[in-house]
Order: C-alpha cells, then structure tokens, then sequence
C-alpha cells in the first residue's frame, strides 16, 4: 500500500514529471520505465546516463573515488532535472544538499525494498557501495532512509508486488496530484 506524504505539495509545469529515489535495488529503473511508458512521457535513469558517457560506475569509483563520481552524477541530475520525463536517481544522489534542495520542486516518489527481497537483486551486481553484500546494503540504506524519508511525497514498498503495479500506482497518484 503507497504511503502518500505531503499530498498538497504541487509539481512545476517544466522539468521532471517525478522523480523516483530510493534504495539501491529498490527498482527504480525498471518501474521508472513502467511509468513513463503509462505516462507516454520519456525516461531518463541518472546512472545510465552517466555510463553512457564516462563508463561503469564501478570503474570511476576505482579510478577516481566517489567524490569525482559524485560531481558528475550532480551534474547529469541537474540536467536530467530540467527534462520533461520520468527521472530515476541512483541511490546516492540524494546526498548532494543541491539535489535536495532541487527535489523541493518536483513530485518524488521513494520506492523501498526489504533486505530479503533485495539481496538476490544485488548479490554478484556492479554496486560498488554494496559489494560486500546485504550488511553492507543495510547500513548504506539506514544512513540515507531519513533524507529519503523527508524527499518523499509517496513511499511504495516494491518487495513484494509487480513493478507493473507499483508504476500504476505511481501514475495514478501523479493523476490525482493534477486535480
């Protein structure tokens, strides 16, 4: 069942129709895609964007470290931002006090997942924050769950239901904000 929080909090007519935050594993690409695909809207995901163009993630934390990383997920974010489209942030991106405060005006949605279901999600995956597996995910998602927590106007936990209805119920609820 979604969790609705802020419901009078109204979007800007320009920019990201929202934007899905969360965990990482929680889903965000894949119902991101859902969603836009309901909206007839385009899809922008903030990592792949930033693969596209500087390669694996897990490459530039190797090489450069997470600050360097953290500039150009800024940078692809703002511009993800400023796009009429359903928008996915990495799981971190959150962090970044601009992206906050940016998020201030745009409809956001945080998707959540139990440890048990995520674990076979990251388990042998290219996450370089969580490579050593579901402790490391759990204490990585307890540091960030307030700052998702206060982003968020509709919380949906994606563990055990259909991405498919869990986009449905993120288009619905962008409906019933338009009224």
């Amino acid at each position: 069942m979604p969790s609705p929080r802020h419901p009078d909090r109204r979007v800007n007519s320009v920019g990201a129709v929202v934007v899905l935050i969360g965990a990482p594993g929680a889903g965000k690409t894949r119902t991101g895609k859902r969603v836009a695909r309901l909206l007839d809207v385009p899809f922008i995901d903030v990592d792949r964007r930033i693969v596209a163009t500087h390669g694996p993630i897990a490459d530039i934390f190797a090489a450069h470290g997470e600050p360097h990383f953290r500039a150009i997920e800024r940078a692809e974010v703002v511009r993800a931002l400023h796009e009429r489209a359903v928008v996915t942030l990495g799981g971190g991106a959150v962090l970044d006090v601009d992206t906050q405060a940016d998020l201030a005006a745009h409809r956001t949605v945080q998707l959540t997942v139990s440890p048990e279901a995520v674990e076979k999600r990251i388990v042998g995956g290219k996450r370089p924050l969580v490579a050593d597996g579901i402790d490391a995910w759990s204490r990585l998602v307890a540091t960030r769950q307030p700052i998702y927590d206060r982003l968020s106007q509709l919380t949906i936990d994606t563990s055990g239901q259909p991405l498919d209805r869990v986009a449905r119920q993120i288009a619905d609820w962008l409906e019933s904000e338009t009224l």
